[in-house]
This record gives structure tokens, C-alpha cells and sequence, in this order.
């Protein structure tokens, strides 16, 4: 069984317990002023998604103590374009409560970042005051991949439709989404190849649609490469979480973008 097995035989556990709730919508917080897509189109740099991420099946415990409050300050006062909050808990120490309380202090996009395989979820993430889900072809069918993006559409959230390979980019691209993320990580044995975004950049032939490198993200040098491939926009977690200046570090990655004449 895959790490990806693994983790998709909770999510099913969860889901069973989540069907049937309802969910409060918190009300009184920032509203994003512009989508993700809207931040991204009007601007000639690499766009940010800056993540808090606890843990990671593959490196572990990355930064346990982590105030997600003060963390989505500090993304949003250097120029993060969104905020990508884990809330899987078995495998990332992520809460859906981190997501609410982040959801508080900021008005800037949220990406609720999970394995969302239900539509509970998806209402689940929306009551918390999520803008963006990600749906992973990986985990998904392709029925329930189409029901979840376009019930997700419906209730306007943006969706980041995640892929790592050929087969999973083909089958992304007949929804014709506005936003297409490349994992550089395998999530079926955690390997990473940052160059897996170059691989899979000339699918993606809609000059509208937003392309984000995941994963694998550690220097700006990294962020040239995937820049130099088209990417438009970077999810970064772990290397925000580990560094000892995060201002610095998200400043340093907002590179100009090549042969992009964004207005």
C-alpha cells in the first residue's frame, strides 16, 4: 500500500464521520479583494502560495510549534498571493481550526490543502473560510474528480486541479481548468523531481490558465528553473517553514517571470 493508500483509507474514515453535519459559515472576517487568478494575471513576478505545514509523511516534523496566526502575517505582509493551510491531521498536524484562525487575520485567498475526495469537504472548507481547494487526479476517478470541480466552481471556490504525470494532465485538461498545479513529489513514494514541472509544462497550451510548480522548492535557483518552465505561481512549504528569516525568503522567491507581459 502507497503512502497515498494510506492516506486516502483515512479520508474515507473522516468523510463517514463529516456526512449528514452542517457547518457553520463564519461570518465577520477579510474577504479576499481578488482571486488567486486575478493576483496572478495582473502581476509579471512569481506568484506565491505560501503554505503552513506542520508535518510531512516524508520529512516528518517540520516545525511543530508553528503560531499559524503569526506564520499568515508574515506570508501575507511579504507578498504571499495565497495562503495554503494543511488540515489533515493523521499525516500533516494540520486542523481545520488553523484554517479558521488563519481565515481571521488575513485577506488574501486561503487554499484549504487536503485530500478532498467527498463534497462534505469541500463544504467543510468553505464554512471555514477557504477561497481555493486542490483536487488530486491521484486520488480521484474520474466521475468524482468532474463532480467535486464542478461543484466546487459552483459554490465559487477556485480549484487548483493537481497532476504529476501525462495520463493525469490529459484528464485534468478536459475540465479546462483555470488553474493546473504540477506536484514534483510522486505522492505514491514521496520522491521529488523539480524537473517533473518542465516535463509537463508544454500540456498546457491556454495561455489563460494559471501553472503552479509544487513541491520540492528550496532555493531561488529552484524558482528560476520552474519560472524558465512556465510556471507561473510556486506552493511552497516546507523551505517558509524551516527558514529562519521567512520575510526574506518569500521575497527572494518572487522572481521576474520570463517572457510574461502581464498588465
Amino acid at each position: 500500500m502507497t503512502i497515498l493508500d494510506k492516506i486516502i483509507v483515512e479520508k474515507r474514515k473522516e468523510v463517514a464521520k463529516l456526512v449528514n453535519q452542517t457547518f457553520d459559515q463564519i461570518d465577520d472576517v477579510p474577504k479576499p479583494v481578488k482571486t488567486f487568478k486575478q493576483a496572478i494575471d495582473e502581476q509579471n513576478k512569481m506568484g506565491i502560495i505560501a503554505e503552513i505545514k506542520r508535518a510531512s509523511p516524508s520529512k516528518g516534523m517540520i516545525n511543530e510549534g508553528v503560531d499559524p496566526i503569526k506564520q499568515a502575517e508574515i506570508y501575507a505582509k511579504n507578498g504571499a498571493n495565497a495562503i495554503s493551510v494543511l488540515t489533515d491531521y493523521p499525516f500533516f498536524k494540520g486542523t481545520m481550526d488553523d484554517l479558521r484562525a488563519v481565515r481571521a487575520v488575513v485577506d488574501i485567498p486561503i487554499l484549504c490543502k487536503d485530500f478532498i475526495i467527498d463534497k462534505v469537504q469541500i463544504d467543510q472548507a468553505k464554512a471555514a473560510g477557504a477561497n481555493i481547494i486542490l483536487l488530486i487526479a491521484a486520488a480521484l476517478d474520474d466521475t468524482d474528480l468532474t463532480e467535486l470541480y464542478h461543484y466546487a466552481k459552483d459554490l465559487e471556490l477556485e480549484v487548483i486541479c493537481e497532476v504529476y504525470d501525462e495520463t493525469e494532465m490529459e484528464r485534468v485538461l478536459t475540465l479546462e481548468p483555470e488553474i493546473i498545479g504540477v506536484n514534483n513529489r510522486n505522492l505514491k513514494t514521496f520522491e521529488v523531481e523539480l524537473d517533473n514541472t518542465a516535463k509537463l509544462a508544454s500540456m498546457v497550451t491556454n495561455p489563460d490558465t494559471i501553472f503552479i510548480s509544487e513541491s520540492g522548492i528550496q532555493t531561488k535557483s529552484d524558482v528560476e528553473t520552474v519560472a524558465r518552465a512556465g510556471a507561473d505561481a510556486i506552493l511552497v512549504g516546507e523551505t517558509f517553514m524551516r527558514a529562519s528569516n521567512v520575510e526574506e525568503a518569500i521575497k527572494e522567491f518572487q522572481v521576474p517571470l520570463p517572457d510574461k507581459a502581464r498588465n
